[in-house]
């Protein structure tokens, strides 16, 4: 099996491979394209991040600077809108929501790595997918970690590292982030 199926499939897999480098230089790319589009052109901005993003929803608005390792494993719903400085990296799957709301300087993270000396020194990854349900506000310099689920109608407090799932209604904050309330539902 190539290092490519290996990592769509979820398993280890050498992150040297030519063939992943080539899927993270093109997206490296794109991303690189889309950040240099003035702010005041933003018809061309959504145009290009609906070039890098798998799919997309009605009314997304993506600021720049924006990076991702793939952009195809980008799934976002209706009403999307991202602050400045936004980095998903995306080997596994990114499935985002309708009504979310991202601050700036935020970090999706679908990627990890052994946990042993040998198996960082192979040069292996592996992707866990991240889901962030509807009416979700990430606040910024938030940090997601890969395999991580969070709920609808959840409020993630800046500076916050979400290391466990999130139940629905919840306000979390702090590291690793822990729920501080529960709220209303609407």
């Amino acid at each position: 099996m190539k290092e490519i199926e290996k990592l769509d499939n979820g398993d280890w897999y050498y992150f040297l491979d030519q063939d992943v480098v080539d899927r993270k230089a093109r997206a490296a790319k794109l991303c690189q394209e889309f950040n240099q589009i003035p702010a005041t052109e933003a018809e061309k901005q959504t145009a290009k991040i609906k070039e890098i993003f798998g799919s997309y929803g009605k009314n997304i608005s993506v600021q720049s600077r924006f990076n991702c390792d793939y952009g195809k494993n980008i799934h976002v719903g209706n009403d999307f809108l991202s602050n400045y400085n936004l980095t998903i990296l995306d080997v596994a799957p990114v499935n985002i929501g309708n009504n979310v709301m991202i601050g700036p300087n935020v970090d999706i993270y679908t990627v990890n790595h052994p946990m042993t000396a040998q198996g960082r020194r192979d040069y292996m990854g592996k992707g866990y997918p991240v889901t962030i349900g509807n009416d979700v506000w990430i606040g910024g310099k938030v940090s997601i970690v890969p395999g991580v689920t969070i709920g609808n109608n959840v409020v993630v407090a800046a500076g916050a590292v979400v290391t466990k799932d999130v139940p629905d209604n919840s306000l979390v904050g702090g590291v690793p982030a822990k729920v501080i309330k529960k709220l209303d539902e609407e």
